[in-house]
């Protein structure tokens, strides 16, 4: 069974950058072959997928709430994928999980992710 720990999370002000990293061990496939996406659940809302990239990143998508802000990356050498957040704003205060699914295809719905992480907090404040 994958395992994914998320870490990076912080306490930060609006405006200000962060960068989470998703580690992948136990992998039954090279991790190249995974897709790996980001989701955030904020208190009293659904869980929402922000951006995923696919099997060896030949695409990245993001959700409108991200777009231009926040940026996916993989590092493969390191079985780690990153979520480089900037500008953030109150409203990006989540818990932000990481996913991946075998399938290598990008969908940002949670019910295609196999594998979870246990989450990192971000807190956004003005």
């Amino acid at each position: 069974q994958l395992h994914l720990v998320e870490s990076g999370g912080d306490s930060v002000h609006t405006g200000e950058s962060l960068t989470l990293s998703c580690v992948a061990s136990n992998m039954n496939f090279k991790f190249d072959l995974y897709a790996v996406a980001w989701f955030r659940q904020a208190p009293g809302k659904e869980r929402e997928g922000i951006s995923c990239t696919s099997s060896s990143d030949t695409s990245t998508i993001y959700s409108d709430s991200v777009k231009g802000r926040f940026t996916i990356s993989r590092d493969s050498a390191k079985n780690t994928v990153y979520l480089q957040m900037s500008d953030l704003n109150t409203e990006d205060t989540a818990v932000y999980y990481c996913a991946a699914a075998t399938t290598g295809l990008c969908v940002l719905h949670s019910n295609f992710f196999g594998s979870w992480g246990q989450g990192t907090q971000v807190t956004v404040s003005s």
